[in-house]
Parts: structure tokens; sequence; C-alpha cells
């Protein structure tokens, strides 16, 4: 896998990105409180700039996947039951545990009952779904097995269908005590992940039946990598710009949120990195594991926390500074995999 210059300074990019939206935020509020109103009906909260830049985003990344891999799991089980294991009966709960800790405790001094709430909806939503896209570049940056990295993104994503949904509405009415609308989130999860992903599967399907998959992985697979890019960048510059006066007024709150954030990330991806070393899973394995169970799909995320609470809510808050840890943190993850290598098992040419 060869990475673009996107791939190679995401840092900077995302950076660049968030003082653009910030700067288009604060500079023409009435632009951006116009697009923030655009709406899927009224009182709706799916944002129409953000799901159509989402949507071009997540259509080419399900393209890639290839749910027949499916099959061939049982040849090595054990890698994928332990990210399984993390992501779904660890992952979350954790997140909702430290969420509870540093915001309705030990920071609620400084944040107060309301937002404390807020930013506990946030870092559960961002944690209730794993990566998708971003996996793979983790994965080609901690040399792991491209092959079975592609079978743990396509399970995650079946389970997602299903579970994201229950997982946000069970945690977040607990943690946090706000009111979680399930229709809202089954909206989400049929906007933002079923209705890209069924399309991608059938275009995958039937293109590659009529054209073949060389055509279909370097033309059409191809054509769609500039305007991911592209969607992503804007997306970011989208958040950021809804999210200026919140960034800007409650920096200090920004590193607040990041706190939980940080601990939940490097406590998943040890605790995968670990189990499957316990299990002797082959490195190739181990690495993209861990680096799926730490990072986030934050493109569903953020846009659950827009359509349950709105863009200017906390709890988008929380989710886009999950944007901001994200890339910084999971290059320290992949650089600790591959520091770490000689303690797995040499695999059997």
């Amino acid at each position: 896998m060869q990475m673009n210059v996107f791939e190679r300074y995401l840092s900077m990019w995302v950076a660049l990105c968030m003082a653009l939206g910030v700067a288009v935020g604060k500079l023409y509020p009435g632009l951006v409180g116009g697009l923030r109103d655009l709406e899927f009906g009224d009182n709706s909260h799916i944002n129409v700039p953000i799901a159509v830049l989402i949507w071009l985003m997540i259509y080419p990344m399900m393209l890639k996947i290839d749910f027949t891999s499916v099959l061939n799991v049982g040849k090595r089980p054990r890698g994928l039951f332990v990210t399984l294991f993390v992501n779904w009966l660890v992952k979350p709960f954790s997140m909702a545990f430290f969420g509870w800790l540093f915001f309705k405790h030990l920071f609620l001094p400084l944040i107060g009952p309301e937002l404390a709430s807020q930013y506990i909806a946030g870092v559960i939503i961002l944690a209730a779904a794993p990566c998708t896209a971003m996996v793979f570049v983790w994965s080609y940056l901690s040399d792991g097995d491209p092959a079975y990295t592609l079978v743990q993104v396509s399970v995650n994503d079946l389970i997602m269908l299903v579970a994201f949904a229950p997982i946000v509405k069970l945690l977040v009415s607990g943690a946090s005590g706000l009111e979680v609308p399930f229709e809202v989130l089954l909206y989400s999860v049929a906007i933002f992940v079923v209705i890209p992903l069924a399309a991608g599967s059938v275009s995958r399907r039937v293109l590659i039946r009529r054209k073949g998959p060389e055509w279909f992985n370097t033309r059409y697979v191809a054509f769609f990598a500039p305007a991911t890019v592209i969607a992503l960048l804007a997306t970011l510059v989208l958040i950021f710009a809804f999210q200026a006066e919140n960034i800007t007024t409650r920096a200090f709150h920004v590193l607040l949120i990041a706190v939980p954030i940080l601990i939940q990330v490097y406590f998943n991806s040890s605790l995968t990195y670990g189990l499957m070393r316990l299990f002797h899973v082959p490195y190739t394995i181990a690495a993209p594991g861990a680096l799926i169970g730490a990072s986030n799909f934050f493109e569903l995320a953020v846009a659950t926390a827009i359509a349950l609470y709105g863009a200017g809510s906390g709890a988008a808050l929380a989710t886009v500074v999950g944007v901001l840890v994200e890339v910084p943190v999971m290059l320290s993850v992949c650089r600790v995999c591959v520091a770490t290598r000689q303690w797995f098992e040499p695999e059997p040419a």
C-alpha cells in the first residue's frame, strides 16, 4: 500500500483544517449558521452538508471491503475474537466509565453538570464504533497483514449495523442521564452506515463481475480517492467551523475532554495487544487488532452527536476532540507496535 501525500502528512492537514474551520466560524458566523441550519426535515438534527460529505467519505471505504473474506476467518479466528471482545465488550463500557469518572466527578467543578452530561455522551458515541477507513493506513504503518485487517474491518462493520444504536442508547442514558431518541440513532446508522455500505457492496459486486477486479481497483476505486480526501478535509473544516465558538471559548475544556479519550485509547490498545500476545497471535494480526481497538469511526461519531444534540452541543465538541486526538495518538501506537515486534513469535514461512 503506497501512502499518498494526504496520509503521509495527515497530522498537518488536520491541524490546518482545524485552524481554517475555526477562522471561518469566527469570521463568517452568518454563513456557518446558515449551513448549520440545513437539516433533513424539521428538528431532525441531521445536517445536510455533513451528511453529503460523509457519504463521499464512507462510500469509497465500503468499496474496498470484501465481505466474502469473512468466510475465511475460521482459518485464524483468535485474532478476530480478541479484536471483537475489546471493541464491543470492553471499549464502549470503559469509555463510559472514564467519562463518568472524569466529567461527573474529577472535572465537575470545572465544567458544571450540564456540560458534564454532554461530554460523557460525546465520548461514549465516539468509542461505540470502531474505525474503518484509517485502520488500513495504521495497518500499513505497523506492517500488519492487509488481508486480515480487511476481515477485521468487515466483521466490525457488520456488527456495527446492529450493535451501535443499542450500545449508545444504553450507555449514554445510564452514564450521562441524557435522553437518547432511539429513532434518531437508527436514522444515523441507516444514513451513515447502511446505505453507503449497501451501495458500496452492490457496486463492488456488479462492477467486478462486469469489468473485472483490476479495472475496479485501478480505475473505479482510484477515481474516488481525490473525492474522499477532499470530503474529509471539507468535513473537518465544517465541523471546526460549527464548533468555533466552543473551541475558542472552551479551550481549557478541550484539554479536559482529551484526558479520558487518551486514557481509553492507550488502555484498549494495550489490552488488545497484550491479549494477542497471550494467545500467541502473530504480530501482523496483533498490531492491526490493537490499532482497531484504539481508533474510532469519528465520521459516524460526529454525525451521530450532531444528529442527537446539534452541531453546537458539548457532545459534538467531544467527538471533535476525538478527531484532534486520533492522529498523533494512533501514530504513537504504531511506533510502539513496531518497536515491540520481537515480543511475538516468528511466523512460519
